[in-house]
């Protein structure tokens, strides 16, 4: 029998879970009606991803990687046609997602057959095992990603792609290993990421939510230590509501194709509610901004939606504060999943860059 809550800690808990119980079930009513009526054009013909075999990624290879924390890295490696000098492309995912992020982009590279692609789960997200103690750290995920370098591209240039929180990986690792940029690393793109703005705008929280938030964060991490399955249980019962708050806050366009929706959610209701809980304190505290200086003098694309509301586009032009020579890209009318939502103009900018610094 597991051990009995402090009461205190028990008290504290259950008002925390009331009090989002009752905002969950106040939302989910407001937005009923509408997701019905969403949901409803999720095979309609106006649907350009509706027969999109997102689950069918081309790969030639897949492999295990185990980081310097114990936990084993899901790594898929896509072989160019012919043999090739340029630079391997690695891919970086964001929080609560997985490589599928880069769904359009692999297919793209892949059909042009030009380049090696090397992709990977991030730590307790997609196929990756969880951490099996203490909480995820950014500055781990940086020698993650050094481990996977190690372990897939022993040899030649190298492009990194992050997206949001693959975007500070990329920061981390260049802290960590300043050596590699300029040298192995000869290309860098950031997509919807932040150097260092997260505590100023909660993670595009609402403004209500975001001023409570911080105070609870080591609350959730035990809470959902504690009875993560359970929660767990409860997302999916509350799918609907997850769905919608998909759509909100991962697009810019109030009308995206419902398959996209459909296929990030479901990125997101994998990942666990304890792995998103162990990385709050990391992703609140992050600070980029000394590695940007490492960055100086190597070719960075940073792409950016301009309805973002997780990583605004504030975020970007920090980081051109810090890279005035970087080429920054904003879409218009897009959100966070940008390289999802606005994959062809994402794409029209990406693949010239690539060449480019090839």
């Amino acid at each position: 029998m597991s051990p009995r809550l402090p009461k205190k800690r028990a008290k504290q808990v259950g008002i925390v879970g009331a009090a989002v119980g009752v905002v969950a079930a106040g939302v989910a009513t407001a937005f009923a009606v509408e997701r019905a009526l969403v949901r409803r054009s999720v095979n309609a013909p106006g649907d350009p991803y509706v027969d999109e075999p997102f689950a069918d990624q081309p790969r030639d290879h897949e492999l295990t990687v185990t980081a310097a924390d114990g936990t084993d890295l899901h790594v898929e490696i896509v072989e160019p046609s012919a043999p090739t000098t340029k630079p391997t492309i690695v891919f970086v995912h964001g929080f609560a997602l997985d490589m599928g992020t880069f769904y359009f982009q692999r297919k793209a590279l892949t059909e042009r057959g030009d380049h090696r692609l090397v992709l990977y789960d991030q730590p307790g997200h997609g196929q990756s095992s969880k951490l099996k103690s203490g909480d995820y750290d950014i500055a781990a995920l940086g020698k993650s990603l050094g481990t996977v370098l190690d372990a897939t591209v022993p040899d030649g240039h190298i492009i990194l792609v992050g997206h949001s929180m693959g975007g500070m990986t990329i920061m981390a690792f260049a802290e960590q290993y300043p050596e590699w940029f300029g040298n192995r690393v000869t290309g860098v793109v950031f997509i919807s990421t932040s150097a260092g703005l997260i505590d100023t705008t909660k993670l595009g929280v609402p403004s209500l939510v975001a001023r409570a938030s911080a105070p609870f964060f080591p609350l959730w991490g035990k809470a959902a230590g504690l009875g993560g399955g359970a929660i767990d249980k409860a997302r999916v019962a509350s799918s609907d509501l997850a769905w919608l708050l998909t759509r909100r806050y991962g697009f810019g366009d109030p009308r995206p194709s419902p398959s996209l929706v459909s296929f990030v959610e479901s990125m997101n209701s994998k990942t666990s509610v304890e792995t998103l809980a162990k990385y709050l304190t990391t992703l609140y505290r992050h600070n980029g901004i000394p590695a940007l200086s490492v960055l100086r003098g190597v070719p960075v694309l940073v792409i950016v939606g301009t309805k973002d509301l997780l990583t605004p586009v504030t975020h970007s032009e920090e980081i051109l504060k810090y890279l005035p020579e970087a080429e920054l890209v904003k879409i218009d009318n897009s959100g966070h999943v940008v390289m999802l939502e606005k994959a062809d103009e994402v794409n029209a900018v990406l693949l010239p860059f690539l060449e480019k610094i090839s």
